[in-house]
């Protein structure tokens, strides 16, 4: 098919709750993907964050075939697998952490760290959330309560109670909202969706010495900044801040659907059999793949940290040559954004109709996070696009 026929099916028969761009792909090579049309873009977006080893990677490969030869694609909880059981252990080994529980996506992963944090307080009278604003936690119920934007609560109130916000990077305004019955704070160490904002160490640490002092669990959600994302496999090592619980999903299961909850010691053992499940929570498929991509994630971290460094910088030169359009490049690592004084969507598009793949974080921000595989001559092409762009415009 044609893009223009694809799109129109889409049209026809998808709900219309996404505004897509009129492309759809059809294969990828690398960190290029193809169009039905024989169109070449440089992907800079990966599935939003998901994609880290590109497109075509030859273990990933050899990995899915392998299951698909088994002729097991799924056996469900009521057994092991030995992919789901390797996959935790490495997440245990890399992160610290002591216990793993596999789910679907990011959006199921914060809801499995609630209601951890919700049963372990029930004893003790603790059940309220402390969220930021401008955060994004997923769509199912409890993670849009706690996502602290008011775009996306719209239209489906009331929000779960129990459910506080303060404000990022500001410790004194958590202060105030903590107290005896305070449960749980849920913050992501790096804001994604709410416009590729950093925390600060202070305020990490911060957060650490309140939960310790009021005995409550602090969560990090990684969902979009983890697995090497940030130069480092996990997030809150760039910080040496340690949670009690940890998000992840997106670039964990290589490209198919997976979640994952950690626990800390803190949070070991909170869970018994029944609480809590997910009917294909280290699905053998995805599983195959976590491990491919667990194996490669030290070293990829390695090198994120270097050429992160140099998209940010290649990015700074921008907000110099263009300060009409561009007002601050920001983020760590493979997590990069520029924020525009032009709306977004106008240079994703010309970015597009040029071969290059973005998008958007935000209201203001132009979102860089491609494979974990790119090169600088990569981030020079794409970079390149952009300025020839913002010239325009």
């Amino acid at each position: 098919m044609s893009n223009s026929v694809t799109a129109r099916l889409g049209k026809e028969n998808y709900m219309p709750n996404y505004s897509q761009f009129p492309i759809s792909i059809k294969s990828g090579k690398g960190m290029v993907l193809t169009d039905e049309d024989g169109k070449e873009y440089l992907d800079f977006v990966a599935g939003i964050a998901v994609n880290a080893l590109g497109y075509g990677d030859e273990d990933e490969k050899k990995a899915l075939l392998s299951v698909i030869e088994s002729g097991v694609l799924h056996t469900s909880n009521l057994y092991y697998n030995s992919h789901a059981v390797n996959a935790a252990a490495a997440l245990n080994r890399l992160a610290g952490s002591r216990e793993v529980f596999f789910c679907n996506s990011g959006a199921e992963a914060n809801e499995a760290a609630l209601k951890m944090a919700r049963k372990k307080g029930s004893g003790s009278g603790k059940s309220t959330i402390i969220s930021f604003a401008h955060s994004f936690h997923g769509r199912t119920y409890g993670a849009i309560t706690v996502t602290g934007q008011e775009k996306y609560h719209k239209g489906f109130a009331p929000m779960l109670p129990g459910v506080v916000y303060a404000e990022y990077n500001n410790l004194d305004s958590v202060k105030a909202l903590m107290d005896e019955r305070t449960a749980a704070i849920i913050v992501e160490p790096l804001q994604g969706e709410g416009g590729i904002i950093p925390a600060t160490k202070e305020f990490l640490s911060g957060l650490r010495a309140l939960c310790d002092s009021y005995g409550a669990l602090l969560i990090f959600d990684e969902v979009q900044c983890g697995m090497g994302r940030t130069g480092k496999p996990f997030c809150f090592q760039n910080y040496g801040i340690q949670p009690d619980i940890l998000t992840l999903a997106k670039a964990l299961g290589g490209g198919l659907p997976m979640g994952a909850t950690l626990a800390f010691d803190n949070a070991a053992g909170i869970f018994s059999p029944g609480d809590h499940a997910a009917t294909f929570g280290g699905n053998v498929a995805a599983a195959a793949l976590a491990e491919v991509v667990l194996s490669k994630l030290p070293k990829l971290s390695e090198e994120v940290a270097a050429k992160g460094a140099y998209l940010h910088d290649k990015l700074e030169d921008l907000v110099l040559k263009h300060p009409d359009k561009a007002a601050e490049a920001r983020g760590l690592g493979f997590m990069q954004g520029l924020d525009l004084k032009i709306p977004p969507r106008d240079v994703i598009g010309k970015c597009m109709e040029r071969g290059l793949l973005v998008c958007s974080a935000g209201y203001t921000v132009l979102r860089f996070v491609p494979p974990l595989i790119a090169t600088e001559n990569d981030i020079d092409k794409a970079v390149s696009i952009v300025d020839s762009v913002l010239s325009e415009l």
